[in-house]
């Protein structure tokens, strides 16, 4: 085939997938804790089944891959859902947030912030951790840094409350910094705490709860500007009917949901008003129409 025709050929096979939401790869992005990317995985590509769709799943690296909309969807912490929010309305569109399977959880989308320590710890609370050390997972993360920083506000403290703060790097190196003895003690986010105890039954004989802070609006599915709109709403339908279906349950199950269910940005709302209050930004002024 003569060269010209062969860039005509390339050049309608790109246009038709542009165009045809079928062919169309709808590129997922988790930001949450590696441990959930089996279950993800599974997501995706039960979305994609239901859609026609071929589905991928990559890592999320860094949140300018939802600033510059190089992802369709993502699985995201709420504070730099928040963060995003605020910094250009419109950027994200939440699709759904699951609901975890455990009593705990009450059939509602929210999550907990679990403060826990060595086994062996002498810690039985919150106030026995004045002068310890303390592992933050990363500063923009709700359960891991901005919960606990709200709560040292409220009982009049600074992390000068802790002997020593450092960042772990996330949630599943704070769990482990705990059981190998290098901090005293980290607030983890439940799900992934959850997770941990299902796939490592050890951990329960090495770890104490002494706190929890919560419930909290849960991290949330989110579409970018990348994903038509038409198209959004047709992954969200899909997510929440991924509940409906028995192997996708058990799919599910795998990572502690139980189902995926719409929800509401309203519902990040205390979220925002505890990042006003850490970072000590007045509140909005409401001018009377």
């Amino acid at each position: 085939m003569p060269e010209a025709g062969r860039r005509r050929k390339k050049s309608r096979a790109l246009c038709d997938t542009a165009v045809n939401s079928s062919v169309r790869t709808l590129l997922f992005a988790n930001f949450l804790a590696p441990n959930m990317t089996s279950t993800y995985t599974e997501v995706a590509a039960r979305v994609g089944e239901r859609l026609g769709t071929p589905t991928a799943l990559v890592e999320g690296i860094s949140l300018d891959q939802l600033r510059q909309a190089s992802v369709d969807i993502a699985f995201l912490c709420g504070l730099p859902y928040v963060r995003l929010h605020r910094e250009q309305p419109g950027m994200l569109r939440l699709l759904a947030a699951p609901v975890l399977g455990e009593p705990r959880y009450g059939g509602r989308p929210v999550y907990f912030s679990d403060v826990i320590v060595h086994r062996d710890s002498p810690c039985h609370s919150f106030d026995d951790l004045r002068g310890q050390s303390w592992a933050h997972s990363v500063g923009d993360s709700y359960s891991g840094c901005l919960l606990s920083r709200y709560q040292l506000q409220q009982m009049g403290e600074t992390e000068r409350f802790f002997g020593e703060v450092t960042y772990s790097g996330g949630h599943q190196e704070s769990i482990g910094r705990v059981v190998d003895g290098d901090v005293t003690a980290s607030a983890i986010d439940s799900h992934v705490l959850g997770v941990e105890h299902l796939r490592n039954p050890r951990l329960a004989r090495e770890l104490r709860l002494i706190a929890v802070f919560g419930p909290s609006s849960i991290p949330p599915v989110v579409a970018t500007t990348r994903l038509p709109g038409e198209l959004a709403i047709r992954v969200a339908g899909a997510l929440t009917a991924l509940g409906e279906d028995p192997t996708s349950r058990a799919q599910l199950a795998r990572g502690l949901i139980q189902r995926y269910i719409p929800i509401a940005d309203e519902a990040y709302d205390e979220m925002r008003r505890m990042l006003d209050s850490v970072e000590r930004r007045p509140p909005p002024v409401t001018v009377p129409a």
